[in-house]
């Protein structure tokens, strides 16, 4: 049996959602406490332990200052990392970390690279407004892959970088568009910053990583991301390091597409959206989607010649091609069909980062910025979920799906 897509999934109106526990206090400053939470960037079911799972840390807790040029840590000393949870009844229960170091055994930091290779261009700074140090080794992790052998493949933001660490969490090989035996096809340097590879997932084949960036790149220019709908996605094999490249268009310019899911060797489940709280009076979310993508019948993309700027087209790179430039000229992007819409199941969260298919459910795992924003004058406020009291914090909610819909 072929993949058989439903028109759409989740179309009861409950959303059975499940707590993250526990909810330590990492700092308390100004009366706003800093929560970890911060499990937000990735969700993957433990393959060899049903009822287990793997959550994602981001890079630390930080918010923006009005210097765009800096960006505020208030726990510098974070490390990122995996955590294992079981799920006991409503509740996922933490059972053990899996801190994050270095090729040479040292901890990894979330702070970003200096001004060179990978470097998004922020000057950290700690709350107090001091410059903290760049760590040319520091992880900004987003997507998460967990493997049969105990392994993880993890996607990140600075480089970009695909990273394969240990079940212990130590690096194995970090390959990126940079350096290194193995790399990623240069133009993904021209990530957007902190818009660089948002997922990972490894399809049924055991050795085929899928990742996509989170916007369209900045290719040829920076601010090209910001006005292009055209986003990259990248399958990496893991064994011979080879690449290829496909287009997925976004319903406007400057969505996200926050996570993937892998079905079958040319399908893909992703969250697309906008960033926005459903429930926000001010700004409501308008698109919160999951997609099917199939990529049978998708054009690669690769640049047989390895440019900065990738394949052209006329001249021109593919993020400034309309759809229709793009089908002149003989690109096919994957095909998407929608499968949920989140706004329309009043998912309150603005941003559904984590995905993964768990018998006849979908679980997504939103990102709470370890319950705190920005205030707009250099310090931070606690972050609500808009019309209630409470304080954002990280929840799975299981959409139930038709089981149709998986390869048989």
């Amino acid at each position: 049996m072929g993949n058989r897509i439903p028109a759409a999934v989740g179309t009861r109106r409950t959303l059975a959602t499940v707590d993250v526990a526990p909810r330590e206090v990492l700092l308390t400053h100004a009366g706003v406490s800093v929560y970890h939470g911060g499990y937000g960037s990735a969700l993957a079911p433990d393959p060899r332990a049903p009822g287990y799972f793997y959550l994602l840390t981001d890079r630390g807790p930080n918010f923006d200052v009005p210097d765009p040029a800096k960006k505020a840590f208030a726990v510098p000393t974070f490390r990122p990392h995996i955590g294992r949870f079981a799920r006991r009844g409503e509740v996922l229960v933490r059972v053990a970390t899996i801190p994050f170091t270095g090729e040479d055994g040292a901890p990894l930091t979330g702070l970003p690279h200096p001004p060179s290779e990978g470097g998004t261009g922020e000057i950290p700074i700690a709350l107090d407004g001091n410059v903290l140090p760049f760590d040319a080794a520091g992880i900004d992790p987003e997507g998460l892959a967990a493997l049969a052998d105990g392994s993880f493949w993890i996607s990140d933001e600075y480089g970009p970088s695909l990273i394969h660490v240990s079940p212990e969490g130590r690096v194995l090989e970090r390959v990126s568009p940079h350096a290194g035996t193995r790399r990623l096809p240069r133009v993904f340097a021209r990530r957007w910053p902190n818009r660089g590879l948002e997922a990972v997932a490894m399809l049924p084949d055991g050795r085929t990583l899928a990742t996509i960036a989170q916007s369209a790149l900045d290719n040829p220019a920076p601010g090209t991301g910001a006005t292009s709908a055209t986003v990259r996605l990248l399958l990496f094999d893991t064994t011979t390091g080879t690449t290829r490249q496909y287009l997925y268009l976004q319903e406007a310019p400057g969505l996200s597409n926050s996570a993937l899911a892998a079905l079958a060797p040319t399908t893909l489940l992703t969250i697309e959206h906008d960033r926005r709280f459903t429930h926000d009076r001010l700004a409501p979310s308008i698109i919160k989607r999951i997609y099917a993508v199939d990529l049978a019948g998708a054009t690669d993309v690769s640049d047989p010649a390895g440019t900065p700027h990738g394949l052209l087209a006329g001249g021109r790179t593919l993020e400034t091609l309309s759809a229709d430039e793009l089908l002149a000229a003989g690109i096919r992007p994957a095909r998407k069909t929608l499968l949920s819409d989140l706004v329309a199941l009043g998912y309150p969260h603005d941003k559904p980062e984590g995905l993964a298919v768990v018998g006849d459910t979908l679980a997504v795992l939103n990102d709470d910025d370890f319950g705190i924003d920005s205030d707009g004058a250099g310090g931070i406020q606690p972050k609500m979920l808009p019309g209630t009291d409470t304080v954002n914090r990280n929840l799975v909610t299981f959409i139930p799906f038709d089981a149709a819909f998986r390869t048989a």
